[in-house]
């Protein structure tokens, strides 16, 4: 006798799905909350009645959306990985929810595991418009004594309805709880449910409440609302990101009402300041590659956030309860996601730094924000998101080329509130600071001298710790000559290394190919020259009257293989002038500085796509008491506060260091100079150039 074989499911398949798809408790909630924003709810209410007594505990979840009939109730809730809402989001007539016109977010039928992950005994009494209520009791307690999931008795019935007599929804109870929850399990439950709402409410927005009444209500004391801590920040953003460009940009800086010494700021995409940044690009090697949302249908992203200060200084200007502020931000900081107002879990969660705020941090502390001073929501929407697409087992998103793209441009993003924001700060600490501006070291050997001319009796003791003091500030000053060299040359390290590499090859393939030797020799002379015109960066040379003249056309020379590279023009307007061109400097530390300068230009030339790019330079006397090399360009301009560019690790470059400009106003000071950022009425300088950056090293007459 022949057998037609079939597949069986055994009834403890409910068991190991919902261990593996459904992770934690607050997920499984979700899920079902997920449920009530896919039936056009406009609130879901969880409550917890003894949720600490696994026998006798209740979870219940409360919508108000559409319900269901008896025929869907046995559809969405009896068949497993049903196609229900599946071939809803596929049909171009149901794709959409009728009241809100929601893109469903179910789609693999495994949703109501999460009611087997929470409780052993459930019962769902659901009612839709002009329909009977009907119930629907599991007891998943069966699944010891059934084989086969088929066998696993439930209760499907009608009646008139009593739970919504008036109105449409679902209520789902669940018992015989699988878990003790404790507080702290309750509380970071809340806090997962609470922040289904995006703190950037839209007028669509989907609203979770959660309660615990009862004896254990006060487990929930202390957990503050968004709300309560709003007035608390500083800055705020609203930044609009489609296709490769920020099309909407709005910063604010907004000091409280105690802080009388500033003023409310506000940046917008149309301000200069933001212009040059409107494209979006990252970083790569050898130059940087456009951010394209389009590419790998991401569709519009919009990101809000609130940034907050959490040193004492600042807190005690305004914050009352300081405590409070800070745990709540160590709770609840971090940027999440949200798809069509419901967010998609774990970004933000405490621990998920999915943006490694906290490792771009370690080089610039005092620059870069981290999650626990920033309450941030970045909104998709999932009708042109597609090529985002969640994890089965709802723990985020496929880490694919979209999620990586879509992480590049908050990334950006990030970047231009943080240099704004930089600025702010650096004003508010100036206002608001009782430290003095001091010079690191110098200040503090000074302040060593005067404790020990006071405090040494002695007076052999005295001079013996002043020679020491007096060998170390040299020793000091020595080391720091040679980094403010070393450190202008490594800018320009890797160029040298790249020409250097590229001209002994074609030394190489011209010798293999024998050409002619005086082509040959024309070629090492051009290397020879490279290497000496570098060489010049780290030799010690001596502070005394030079020819400015000279020192800029070795500049020219050194930054020659570059600018070709980027098509930029040189204008040198000095050309014909044989006086006024003698100053006190020397020359590796001019040199530098110029370099510095050049290197700026060209990055900023090149970042914002300057048409017909050009660098102006000439010296000139206009100065009284000084002799100056003018440079200017006719990029962006300066995007920051001139007197914050020149502070290190300031930088309105992405991933910038911040160390060019110091470095320079460094140099000037040593050598009893000026970095000037002038106006256009000191120097001559023509009109092309007028919009640009504009700057003046500025020498005292040889």
């Amino acid at each position: 006798m022949t057998q037609k074989p079939s597949f069986k499911t055994r009834a403890r398949i409910i068991n190991q799905l919902g261990e593996q798809l459904i992770k934690n408790e607050s997920i499984a909630l979700l899920e079902l909350i997920k449920n009530s924003y896919d039936a056009d709810a406009s609130t879901c209410l969880v409550e917890m009645v003894r949720p600490d007594n696994k026998l006798n505990g209740v979870i219940e979840v409360l919508d108000d959306g559409v319900g269901m009939d008896f025929s869907t109730l046995k559809t969405a809730w009896l068949e497993i990985g049903t196609s229900y809402k599946d071939d809803l989001r596929t049909n171009t007539q149901t794709r959409r929810s009728e009241k809100y016109h929601r893109l469903r977010l179910g789609e693999k039928g495994i949703g109501r595991l999460g009611v087997h992950r929470l409780g052993k005994k459930v019962e769902i009494v659901t009612r839709k418009k002009e329909c009977k209520e009907c119930v629907l009791i599991i007891d998943w307690n069966a699944i010891e004594t059934s084989q086969y999931i088929e066998d696993l008795p439930v209760k499907v019935f009608e009646r008139t309805p009593t739970v919504f007599s008036r109105t449409t929804g679902t209520k789902i109870t669940i018992s015989d709880l699988r878990v003790s929850w404790s507080r702290g399990l309750v509380r970071n439950c809340a806090r997962s449910i609470l922040s289904l709402n995006s703190p950037f409410e839209a007028d669509d927005s989907f609203k979770v409440e959660f309660e615990l009444p009862g004896s254990k209500s006060d487990w929930l004391v202390g957990l503050l609302s968004y709300d309560e801590i709003k007035d608390n920040r500083l800055f705020e953003f609203d930044i609009t990101m489609s296709g490769d460009r920020i099309v909407e940009f709005i910063y604010k800086f907004l000091p409280w009402k105690t802080m009388k010494k500033l003023k409310r700021r506000k940046v917008t995409e149309k301000d200069p300041e933001f212009l040059p940044h409107a494209l979006m690009k990252y970083k790569i090697k050898g130059g940087y590659k456009t951010i394209d949302l389009n590419e790998h249908k991401i569709g519009l992203v919009r990101f809000r956030g609130h940034i907050y200060d959490r040193e004492p200084r600042t807190l005690n200007l305004g914050v009352q309860d300081k405590l409070g502020l800070k745990k709540y931000l160590d709770q609840n900081g971090g940027i999440r996601i949200y798809r069509d107002n419901m967010r998609v879990l774990d970004y933000g969660d405490p621990g998920s730094d999915w943006l490694n705020l906290g490792g771009r941090r370690i080089n610039m502390p005092a620059k870069r924000i981290s999650n626990n001073i920033i309450i941030g929501a970045i909104h998709l929407d999932r009708d042109q998101s597609d090529g985002l697409r969640e994890k089965a087992n709802r723990e985020g998103f496929v880490e694919n080329d979209a999620f990586k793209t879509l992480l590049e441009a908050v990334i950006y993003s990030v970047n231009r509130i943080e240099s704004l924001r930089q600025s702010d700060k650096s004003l508010m600490r100036k206002q608001y600071s009782s430290d003095k501006t001091n010079v690191p070291v110098t200040t503090t050997m000074a302040e060593v001298k005067e404790v020990v001319s006071t405090k040494v009796k002695s007076t052999a003791t005295k001079n013996e710790i002043f020679r020491y003091l007096d060998r170390i500030s040299t020793e000091y000053e020595s080391i720091t000559d040679s980094l403010m060299r070393s450190a202008g040359a490594g800018l320009n390290l890797i160029v040298v290394i790249h020409q250097v590499e590229k001209i002994i090859k074609d030394i190489l393939a011209m010798l293999r190919k024998k050409v002619k030797m005086d082509v040959v020799e024309g070629r090492v002379k051009t290397l020879a020259a490279l290497i000496e015109g570098y060489s010049i960066l780290v030799k010690q040379s001596e502070k005394k009257s030079r020819n400015l003249k000279g020192i800029a056309e070795q500049c020219i020379w050194n930054m020659k293989f570059r600018l070709d590279d980027h098509g930029i023009k040189i204008n040198v307007a000095y050309c014909n002038k044989t006086k006024g061109l003698d100053a006190i400097c020397s020359e590796d530390h001019v040199l530098n500085a110029l370099m510095n300068i050049f290197d700026n230009s060209i990055w900023w030339l090149d970042y914002a796509k300057s048409k017909n790019p050009e660098i102006f330079i000439d010296i000139s006397s206009e100065m009284p008491g000084y002799v100056s090399i003018v440079i200017a360009d006719n990029g962006p301009g300066f995007t920051k506060p001139t007197d914050e560019i020149i502070k290190p690790f300031v930088s309105d470059k992405p991933d910038g260091m911040g160390i060019g400009l110091h470095l320079t106003h460094q140099i000037m000071e040593s050598l009893d100079g000026q970095l000037v950022f002038p106006g256009i009425d000191i120097f001559e300088i023509p009109s092309k150039y007028r919009k640009g950056a504009i700057i003046a090293l500025a020498f005292k007459k040889g």
